[in-house]
């Protein structure tokens, strides 16, 4: 049997896998040889068996490396033990703690932990607290705990901060030389009302393109991006610790930022009314919405106003209410703005590029960093022309780098693996739709069907199925162009105050500018090669395959590679923490409606259940299996349903449920409904409805548990009366008409 090494990830009911290093199939661990690794040891495993579906199992021969992250969990004191319980629980084992080991913790309290002695296949691991958080209620203890727990960098060095510190706080005159003045041009910044980094900004105005031409038939479009890169330095401590976080990190009420707030909410921001440094793509667009020409260059602007999305999208609707008169100045070029947002969309349209409408939330806290409400986050017409300015630059800027043959990060996103694009075959030819997708897949097919299939109750399903037949977005040096946007090459430039890729893209630009090769530092990828995290295993392969195919790489594009996959997995960490604290919140949030019930949509079908959205509340929890009746349900993989086997009833994506809040596991991040079996509209929603419908069931339990009483009794008892009670006449008599003891046959009831 063969030998592989890999990295083990545990599962929180006891066994494992091993993600392996040469980026085939995961190998399972059964529990017992989970006993003596840890989630995400490092092993060497031998395959020992394969299952009825040739999946391998295998045994663990060798530990490589331990995992030296702290684990973070709760103290418990439990019979005279000291234990802390990981709050991971993918970890699958307590950690004993010695009594001189638990640093004035208390008994409940949040801790990080350390290991001083691993597991064994006879004994548990033993720790010592290293920090001690909190209680598990205070405020922000839940990012407190995701930071930790996916080892998200919070904390800046003493040298980046020093550093920031001698920043000055205004752009100097010397910072202006050799560069285009654009102060005098009405550039603007359109963001979310609680944005507080402002890094990009546009103006448009109307032009004639070509010679000749009397009447304008374009638009000269600029979007400016803060110049990071005239502060971030290449081998400096800010540069270290920025590509270290890699990206800014989003929580509820929270942010931490790739930059210091010096930079990221000050110099680098392009606020309103202040002279900022700004690296600017100047674009030419026709009627079509192609772009006709376009340049780079350094600037100074001035950002004349700061606007939100609703306030933008509330004088595009009317150029002559309240908010535009706020605005008279302005409004020109907003509405410039928005009629070259049509132009593009008309382009991105023709490109047949994929555009799912899907329902975002918002979670609304108060000040102890409880959720108030969560509510739907809805994208307007400023939403969408800033988005298609910004993907505009994209597009630019990957052309430029192209077209010198430079190397460089680009935002790759690639079309279904054969395995997944046969799946998706399977699902539209079982749904009859008439449309499916070709053995060469194109962006346009999908869209196609997105907006065919818009209106019918399994829509999101549908889209859901579209979305997850395509692989994840990466950054790479090797272009492979983007199959979502339908662009041949794409790349990130707009947001480098909080992505390091945007960065290293202004650096190559610049580098380009001035006829020069921008050398990415190969001293600074290794110093912190520690906090790199790998990419998934199928990625990984993806990355060396490509790599395969420049022949001879050189160390510089080597350096690419890592840069790449560096950004790429500190990106998914960063989206991990992010969803695990909306998941605790939500969770935390959910507690307080135990028992109430509510209507919401299946939004996916599995084999042990269905996941359900409320309606009010956007939160999604589980349905199992169990809980869908007395009869059993088979599931459908190809067209993701479960179908009752006895009535023929089916449960899909789109279907309209009742449910009733059960169960919220705070710890697992889950949250369990039970399934209302009522006509629409009669169960209420509120706690004392839910109250009154758990006092039928109780009566009608205490109703079953009389007759069976009633039963017992009349079997047990002698003489005649009891052999009348087992007679054929005493039968009889009990199914008069109006007799108490009058029952429906057990097949009817159920």
């Amino acid at each position: 049997m063969s030998e592989v090494e890999g990295s083990v990830q545990g599962h929180r009911d006891g066994h494992g896998f091993v993600q392996r290093d040469d980026g085939e199939g995961d190998i399972y661990l059964s529990p017992q040889e989970m006993h003596a690794v840890l989630h995400r040891d490092r092993v060497r495993v031998r395959v020992v068996r394969y299952d009825r579906k040739g999946r391998p199992e295998g045994r663990v021969l060798e530990i490589l490396g331990r995992a030296k992250a702290p684990i973070i969990g709760r103290l418990l004191h439990e019979s005279g033990i000291w234990l802390v319980a990981p709050e991971d629980k993918r970890y699958g084992q307590d950690i004993m703690v010695p009594k001189n080991g638990i640093a004035n913790a208390a008994a409940g309290q949040v801790v990080a932990v350390e290991l001083i002695e691993p597991p064994s296949m006879h004994s548990q691991p033993l720790g010592r607290v290293t920090e001690v958080l909190g209680e598990i209620d205070d405020p922000g203890m839940e990012i407190e705990i995701a930071v930790r727990k996916y080892e998200v960098p919070h904390r800046f060095s003493a040298e980046t901060l020093a550093q920031t510190a001698k920043l000055p706080d205004k752009v100097r005159p010397v910072d202006k030389k050799h560069r285009v003045d654009l102060t005098d041009v009405a550039l603007v910044t359109i963001d979310g009302e609680d944005a507080r980094d402002f890094d990009d900004a546009v103006y448009c105005e109307p032009i004639a393109i070509g010679r000749g031409r009397k009447g304008a038939d374009g638009w000269r479009l600029l979007v400016a991006i803060a110049d990071v890169s005239h502060y971030v330095k290449p081998g400096e401590p800010l540069d270290d610790d920025a590509y270290e976080r890699a990206t800014s990190v989003y929580f509820p009420r929270r942010v931490l930022p790739m930059l210091p707030e010096k930079l990221s909410n000050g110099l680098c921001s392009l606020n309103p009314n202040e002279d900022r440094l700004c690296m600017v793509c100047d674009m030419v667009i026709d009627a079509e919405g192609e772009v006709q020409a376009y340049q780079f260059y350094p600037a100074v602007m001035h950002s004349q106003a700061r606007f939100t999305y609703t306030e933008v999208a509330a004088i595009l609707a009317n150029t002559k209410g309240a908010e535009a008169r706020a605005r008279k100045q302005l409004v020109p070029q907003l509405v410039h703005l928005h009629e070259a947002y049509r132009a593009l969309l008309k382009a991105r349209q023709r490109r047949g590029a994929i555009d799912f409408e899907t329902t975002e939330t918002q979670i609304v806290c108060d000040d102890n960093g409880r959720i108030e409400k969560i509510v739907p986050r809805t994208r307007n017409d400023a939403h969408k022309l800033i988005e298609e300015a910004m993907l505009a630059a994209n597009v630019c800027s990957a052309d430029f780098i192209e077209a010198h043959k430079h190397p460089s990060l680009y935002r790759v996103h690639e079309g279904p693996t054969p395995e997944k694009l046969a799946t998706l075959q399977a699902y539209l030819k079982a749904l009859g739709l008439g449309l499916s997708i070709g053995d060469d897949p194109k962006p346009g097919e999908f869209q196609a069907i997105a907006r065919a299939t818009v209106d019918r109750p399994d829509a999101q399903q549908i889209h859901t199925m579209l979305l997850r037949s395509m692989q994840q977005a990466i950054y790479t040096p090797i272009n492979s162009g983007h199959f979502g946007l339908a662009y041949p090459a794409y790349t990130h430039f707009t947001s480098p105050i909080r992505r390091y890729p945007d960065l290293l893209v202004h650096r190559v630009i610049k580098a380009l500018l001035e006829q020069r090769k921008y050398a990415l530092q190969v001293a600074a990828l290794a110093s912190s090669a520690v906090h790199t995290r790998k990419l998934k295993p199928t990625q990984a392969a993806k990355a060396q395959a490509k790599a395969a195919q420049v022949a001879k790489a050189s160390a510089t594009m080597q350096a690419w590679e890592a840069a790449g996959a560096h950004c790429s997995a500190n990106e998914r960490r960063a989206d991990e923490a992010s969803r695990d604290v909306e998941a605790w919140l939500k969770c935390k949030f959910m507690r307080e409606h135990l028992g109430e019930i509510y209507s919401g949509t299946v939004s996916a079908a599995t084999s042990f259940g269905l996941f359900v959205t409320l309606d009010e509340l956007y939160v999604e929890g589980l349905v199992h299996i169990s809980e869908l009746g007395g009869e059993y349900y088979r599931f459908d993989e190809v067209r993701q349903e479960l179908r009752g086997e006895r009535t023929g009833l089916r449960y899909a994506a789109g279907s309209r449920l009742r449910v009733q809040v059960s169960r919220v596991d705070l710890d697992g991040r889950k949250i369990d409904f039970r399934l209302v079996h009522d006509a629409p509209g009669s169960a209420p929603r509120s706690a004392r409805a839910a109250d009154k419908a758990r006092t039928a069931l109780d009566e009608l339990a205490a109703v079953k548990a009389e007759d069976r009483d009633e039963r017992q009794a009349t079997k047990k008892a002698g003489g005649v009366a009891g052999k009348a009670a087992k007679s054929g006449e005493a039968r009889a008599a009990r199914k008069k008409p109006g007799d108490a003891s009058t029952r429906a046959p057990r097949k009817a009831r159920r």
